[in-house]
């Protein structure tokens, strides 16, 4: 596989085997034909109630519930599929899909359209003393919401629910500082099911009225030509220097990556063009398919779209969209530079050559070809920037892709495109759509327990201890016991974001972890756009993390490379995204909109997180203009933290303290090393 050229069945088996959202079983034509109908309704009805209906917001979630969980039940099996084979017919089965399965899906949209469809004012004399016909809807709900998210995203996520369900059921019997008064079955349904704090709450919320438009956004605008644009772009910027094809993957996913949220679908995408490049030129194949996977984990911190992270900030933070896309920007030019320093000082250091200029696309004729497929893309950003509503956007961006879809003599969209597009954008909102409905069940116990705060709590006195036994020691007592408090608590909630990410979708890692950090961050007066930045930047990371680092492992299912060291490799290059948090934690001025922001701070801050993520990529790669001893790599390392609380007189210790390396490279400087990295 890694000696030829890929074909599309190939690269979908890849992206099935690594991404459990896109493992959709098999179904016979009929049923296939009326999963699809149902798929293209799901995206016509979302455009039509974000751009011109004026629907109840209740009921506007309980459609798209009863769509993800309806149709979750049709495509994802009991079991993951792991082929795209119809099953052996057996008398259960009904056009490859399991009769108890449609069961399911009804019940499903039953239970989800109950509480929406009673009259408001039945609703209102309910809530807080619900019937038996509620708890019983409410139960069934949240059973086939657990197992549609475990069938969909994986078990990980329903059993962190479950978890949560019993310390509200039990919560007299916990130990310590989370012990509660606990709550009854019919309490936690009635808080669950009956209010807008679980299953119906602002989770499933930002995915109706946001997530769901920018998916099909995004899949239209790739179907219009607009990602062929970005890799022929790359191409052109950065093919012909060292290394060239590794740049090209850089700066693909990261224009890749202002369309699409998907750190497995961008890897897909463009690794399969970019990865056999890459060793073509020279790279080890482990170390091309880690650029690909570290490169497209960044279009998850890229605006405009960041995920579905950016719109969950608008509607917990109330702040304009605008001002969410703003701080984004230069963290996340902050992670690609990271990437670019590590892949550039390898090309040097293995000696790469770039692309030729046979191998180079025309900037003229690629800008000829797809100019059009900007025009959604620009138009998008541009009502955003201007004020406009998101959702109201994504309508005129969804559109916009249509009309350019029909007029584009080289991506032309017939109808038949249109239709598939329609389905496919629809269906890749299914898993984040269950994943979605279960994080609801998470944060409503958070918000009947109150453990959101007795756990933030727990954060802070135990980085308190640690931090009091460390500020006795010298020289660590430079620092007062506040200062390492804040930093151990930091660690703390890194590690969690990492080990949390691991198993779920990064937007519910950061719905779930914020409920927990965001409260123990504000003790120790920390900005909550800045906490909720540091949350979710680790969750992202927990994609390119061993042992279970889904991007990078579908990246050397392209490559051909040992998984396991693929994603080593990528961790390490991604290494500048695990600083850059820290940054913007102790100088907010990197997120542009935080409160007391001048261009003045800003300006050293993005200059001293340039120099420290530059030594950080010096002492991983280890060459700068030579090969470097580890004296010297550890050296670099440790100096490069310097940089992590910017500040002229920080900044001028960490020079001072890198300039003997730097001019020892200088004088060493020489022929270079061909060897393995």
């Amino acid at each position: 596989m890694a000696d030829k050229t890929l074909t599309a069945d190939e690269l979908a088996e890849i992206e099935r085997r690594y991404d459990p959202e896109t493992a959709f079983r098999p179904t016979a034509p009929q049923l296939g034909m009326l999963i699809s109908a149902a798929l293209v309704a799901m995206s016509v009805y979302h455009v039509y109630a974000s751009g011109f209906g004026l629907i109840r917001e209740l009921l506007h979630r309980g459609i798209h519930i009863s769509f993800v969980l309806g149709l979750v039940f049709l495509l994802f099996g009991y079991r993951r599929s792991t082929t795209m084979d119809l099953p052996d017919k057996a008398w259960f089965r009904l056009q490859g899909v399991p009769i108890l399965d449609m069961i399911f899906a009804v019940m499903a949209i039953g239970a989800a359209m109950y509480l929406p469809l009673l009259p408001p004012e039945a609703l209102a004399t309910r809530v807080g003393n619900p019937s038996q016909s509620d708890v019983f809807m409410g139960t069934v709900l949240l059973v086939l919401t657990l197992e549609a998210t475990r069938r969909s995203v994986g078990p990980t996520l329903p059993i962190i629910a479950l978890v949560f369900i019993l310390f509200a059921l039990f919560g007299p019997y916990a130990p310590g500082a989370l012990k509660h008064g606990g709550t009854s079955w019919l309490g936690l349904i009635n808080h669950l099911y009956m209010t807008n704090q679980g299953i119906y709450g602002i989770a499933i919320g930002v995915m109706a009225k946001y997530v769901f438009l920018f998916i099909v956004f995004g899949v239209l605008a790739t179907r219009i030509g607009l990602g062929q644009l970005f890799v022929d772009l790359a191409m052109v910027i950065a093919g012909r220097y060292a290394g060239g094809p590794a740049k090209v993957a850089i700066f693909s996913s990261a224009f890749m990556g202002t369309i699409s949220g998907s750190s497995i679908a961008n890897t897909v995408t463009t690794g399969a063009l970019t990865i056999p490049a890459m060793k073509k030129v020279g790279y080890p194949a482990h170390f091309a398919g880690a650029v690909e996977a570290t490169a497209s984990t960044g279009g998850q911190i890229t605006p405009p779209i960041l995920g579905a992270a950016a719109f969950i900030m608008v509607e917990y933070l109330e702040i304009p969209l605008r001002d969410v896309l703003a701080a984004a920007l230069f963290p996340a030019l902050l992670h690609y530079f990271g990437i670019f320093i590590m892949v550039h000082l390898e090309a040097k250091r293995l000696g790469l050559r770039g692309l030729n200029v046979a191998e180079l696309p025309k900037a003229g004729l690629v800008l000829r070809q797809h100019w059009l497929s900007v025009i959604p893309l620009v138009l998008l950003v541009y009502m955003i920037l201007n004020g406009w509503t998101p959702d109201y956007a994504a309508v005129y961006g969804i559109f916009a892709c249509i009309v350019v879809g029909f007029l584009n003599p080289v991506s032309r969209l017939t109808v038949r495109d249109l239709w598939a597009a329609l389905s496919v954008g629809a269906k890749n909102t299914l898993a984040v759509g269950a994943a979605a409905a279960t994080v609801g069940v998470v944060v409503g116990v958070v918000t009947l327990t109150g453990v959101g705060f007795r756990l933030g709590y727990v954060v802070v006195q135990t980085a308190n201890d640690i931090g009091s036994v460390i500020a006795a020691i010298w020289p660590l007592s430079y620092f007062s016991v506040a200062q390492w408090s804040l930093f151990i608590s930091l660690v703390l909630i890194a590690i969690s974001c990492i080990i949390m990410g691991a198993g779920i979708p990064t937007t519910a890692t950061y719905i779930i972890l914020v409920a927990v950090a965001a409260p123990a961050l504000a003790t120790q007066q920390v900005e909550p756009l800045v906490a909720h930045f540091f949350v979710f930047y680790y969750g992202v990371l927990a994609d390119i993390t061993p042992p279970v680092a889904l991007a990078a492992y579908a990246a050397a299912g392209i490559a051909g490379s040992n998984p396991f060291k693929t994603g080593n490799t990528a961790f390490r290059l991604g290494i500048a995204k695990a600083l850059v948090p820290f940054v913007f934690i102790y100088s907010p001025a990197l997120l542009l909109v935080a409160d007391g922001f001048t261009w003045y701070a800003f300006f050293v801050t993005l200059t001293g997180a340039a120099l420290g993520i530059a030594a950080l990529g010096v002492a991983f790669s280890g060459f700068l203009f030579a090969p470097m001893p580890m004296v010297q790599r550890w050296w670099v390392g440790l100096g490069s933290f310097l940089f992590i609380a910017p500040g002229l007189t920080t900044m001028g210790i960490g020079l001072i303290l890198l300039a003997p390396i730097v001019l020892l490279q200088v004088r060493q400087r020489g022929p270079l090393v061909i060897g393995p990295s």
